[in-house]
């Protein structure tokens, strides 16, 4: 149990310091080259992992699974990532780390509009009290930065869609959190990597310009990579991106769905803290009445989860036809859980 605790706190340490190493890397990279960057070293890292879960259960991956993950990529990677990394750039990485942090409350609303589950107490009460905390950090009637806003809640929009199309697929395809994972960061960078050629073709890059969108123009692919930058990179591809989700599936092997879901429901409240530590980044009254307000409903949802799971148990105790559906739901849980940061 202690490995356990040990793997949550370094996974934890790692998702929280994300926005911040992000931010610092913002003046050298360009935002897209980044994604590119990061979520190929963070595949890498996963990689060994993965081809160990496909080993123990003799599987092999197919074309619909890659068609899966070419999907999964598109929305997790391209978009979401996409939006996060560009709200990174204009708006305080304390403000974006705590809203993006709202992402499973997204989720659960897709949950129940596309797949039909049902919303239970604790997480509907979790979703009021998110979205409330939500509304306090962004302040409508006085907004000073609309665009980092709107882009840090639209990836987190996005990154809860993606939960959901990842835990479908997932359950229906037969594959563990961390595979689907890896392979969607692959899939994603891969994807990622053809934009950036697609871009280069002066037609295109003087389009984009025209447009307005410089960022997205001529994207670099190797620019800056060197010695000067390594410790950094490394910082954000094989700690943050890779071994944030590495300790968090091996805290998960460890212990509970619940317990190692800790990660996510401690970095709305660290990472701020962190922001203000090392980039003496400045937080509003209104940021931590926020903060707290969406810390209280995680809270909800940790304590649902911990009831849920007891239940499950215990109904898996009575028959096997309760012990199947259990574990079905526990591989759902586990899932959803685990792409719940982003990053992812």
């Amino acid at each position: 149990m202690k490995k356990a605790y040990l793997y949550i706190a370094i996974s934890t340490l790692m998702f929280s310091s994300m926005e911040i190493a992000l931010k610092m890397a913002g003046s050298a990279f360009n935002p897209i080259q980044l994604n590119l960057i990061r979520f190929f070293i963070g595949g890498v890292v996963l990689l060994p992992f993965a081809l160990n879960a496909l080993k123990q259960t003799g599987r092999k991956l197919v074309g619909a699974d890659w068609r899966l993950f070419a999907v999964t990529g598109l929305v997790c990677v391209i978009i979401s990532m996409s939006l996060y990394q560009l709200a990174i750039t204009v708006d305080q990485a304390s403000t974006v780390a705590v809203l993006f942090s709202c992402n499973p409350v997204f989720a659960l609303i897709f949950s129940y509009l596309i797949l039909h589950e049902r919303m239970g107490r604790s997480n509907l009460i979790s979703v009021v009290i998110s979205v409330i905390g939500l509304l306090i950090i962004v302040n409508p009637a006085h907004l000073t930065n609309g665009l980092g806003l709107v882009l840090a809640i639209s990836s987190a929009i996005t990154f809860g869609l993606y939960s959901i199309v990842s835990r479908y697929g997932s359950v229906k395809r037969g594959l563990n959190g961390l595979t689907m994972t890896c392979f969607t960061f692959f899939a994603g960078a891969a994807e990622l990597l053809v934009i950036a050629w697609i871009s280069k073709i002066p037609a295109v890059a003087n389009g984009l310009t025209a447009v307005g969108m410089r960022q997205f123009a001529a994207i670099p692919i190797l620019t800056n990579i060197s010695m000067q930058y390594f410790w950094l990179l490394f910082f954000i591809g094989v700690c943050v991106t890779g071994g944030g989700f590495a300790f968090y599936f091996l805290a998960m092997e460890q212990t509970d769905v619940s317990t190692a879901s800790l990660v996510f429901f401690i970095k709305p409240g660290l990472a701020p803290i962190l922001a203000a530590l090392i980039l003496q980044e400045k937080i509003l009254p209104t940021t931590i009445i926020g903060i707290i307000v969406i810390l209280i409903g995680s809270v909800v949802t940790f304590v649902g989860n911990r009831f849920r799971e007891r239940g499950n148990a215990m109904g898996a105790e009575v028959t096997p036809e309760a012990e199947t559906k259990a574990a079905v739901h526990e591989k759902m849980a586990t899932h959803s859980n685990a792409i719940s940061e982003q990053e992812d």
